[in-house]
């Protein structure tokens, strides 16, 4: 996608101008009180330690692919796949404004830095929900694009409600080549089952996700998910059912279904991600992860990276070794717990840690290995400037922004705001 990409850049550099020229959002919500229940500052986490490799083993996952032939049966069953083109064109929900969200949404966004641009989903088309994670085609291609398109992909988990039910998750597919109207379709993230007669929904809450090339990688409980974004299989039946059913395929409302093409289990000894996201500053590109760690828990948080390869054969994956193991290339300790959210670029990491009480708000961490950074608010110079709801982190290395998800709020801003704000 690289040297497709690039000769468009003339083409739309007037369509991305005005992507760019964005104005601060007038947002009521930027002067919401900081709940008295939180400290006047947050603990200072300091610097990172980094650790020794060789006693953490390299955080090893083990790589499992679907067979070809599982992945090519359950096309042949359910119809030709398709590719994010045609999934864009196909969309029937839109994103609204800030002026069009609840003042209770508007709420969960950074007071400082404050947001450039800003969405709000729809209340009724995310009931019983939770946002979970964010990537763009800025991540998987280094001009922004994917084809002629500007997308972005949100990740959302649902809990049925059921005892014994693991619940389901889903990617919304927004078309941001117009940044004044969004708007998305949903699809199911699936599992093959039966040697790819059938599908059934991945049990797993969605906390982190990464677009890179034609891959879509999603954390899940014990291991992260591989999606490949040219096999997006068109469900046929609107019900609440998963899977084969009378008259066609039915995805739980969705309109396409996101079948797994591998996963990456993890190994003895590797931490269980909580967040992950895209370093394009490494050579070569890197997946980064931190761990699940409980806020004000006594243990210190774990963060990592692993290479993508170089292998055009293997477009989007992991390096691996030949025993089809990834291996982490660093890795360090912090001492921010609760960390929600991931971003690596440069010498420099950032940590989301949200609030601990609902009507809070949250701090955002920068930390090297010499020092920890955060922004400063409200009368009494307080850390927690964060949205309360925070979720994963994104940089969309052409725009020079960071995107997020608080609530039902998708956000954006500048990079270079976040770290200004940190030096003042």
């Amino acid at each position: 996608m690289k040297s497709r990409g690039r000769h468009r850049r003339q083409k739309r550099g007037r369509a991305l101008r005005a992507f760019l020229a964005g104005t601060a959002l007038a947002l009521t919500a930027a002067a919401t009180m900081i709940s008295a229940s939180q400290a006047t500052v947050s603990e200072d986490p300091g610097g990172l330690k980094a650790l020794d490799m060789a006693r953490a083993s390299g955080f090893p996952l083990q790589e499992h692919l679907v067979p070809r032939a599982t992945l090519d049966r359950l096309a042949s069953v359910m119809g030709r796949p398709v590719g994010v083109r045609s999934v864009l064109a196909d969309t029937d929900r839109s994103l609204r404004t800030p002026a069009d969200c609840t003042t209770a949404d508007r709420s969960a966004l950074p007071v400082e830095p404050a947001a450039t641009r800003a969405y709000c989903w729809d209340a009724a088309d995310t009931r019983g929900w939770r946002a979970g994670a964010v990537t763009t085609s800025g991540d998987a291609d280094d001009d922004g694009h994917w084809g002629d398109d500007r997308v972005i992909l949100s990740g959302w988990s649902h809990d049925t409600g059921r005892a014994g039910s693991p619940g389901l998750a889903r990617v919304a597919f927004v078309n941001a080549d117009d940044p004044d109207r969004l708007t998305y379709t949903w699809a199911l993230l699936a599992v093959p089952t039966d040697g790819g007669r059938n599908y059934t929904g991945l049990s797993s809450a969605v906390s982190g996700l990464v677009w890179y090339q034609d891959k879509l990688l999603v954390t899940a409980a014990e291991s992260l998910y591989v999606y490949d974004l040219r096999r997006v299989q068109r469900a046929s039946v609107d019900s609440d059912r998963v899977g084969r059913v009378r008259g066609g395929w039915s995805a739980y409302g969705a309109r396409y279904v996101l079948p797994a093409v591998g996963s990456y289990a993890l190994g003895r000894g590797t931490p269980r991600p909580a967040a992950v996201s895209l370093d394009r500053s490494t050579a070569p590109d890197s997946l980064v992860a931190s761990e699940a760690v409980p806020a004000n828990s006594d243990r210190h948080t774990r963060l990592w990276r692993y290479p993508f390869s170089s292998d055009p054969a293997r477009a989007g994956l992991l390096a691996t070794d030949a025993e089809g193991r990834a291996v982490a290339s660093e890795a360090y300790e912090s001492k921010t717990t609760g960390v929600t959210g991931v971003l690596s670029y440069g010498s420099d990491w950032y940590l989301d840690q949200p609030s601990d009480s609902r009507d809070g708000r949250g701090t955002l961490w920068r930390q090297d290995r010499r020092e920890a950074r955060a922004t400063e608010c409200g009368s009494d110079d307080s850390h927690y400037c964060w949205g309360g709801q925070a979720g994963s982190l994104s940089f969309w290395e052409e725009t020079g922004e960071v995107w997020s998800q608080s609530g039902r709020m998708l956000y954006a801003l500048p990079l270079s705001s976040i770290d200004r704000s940190m030096a003042e």
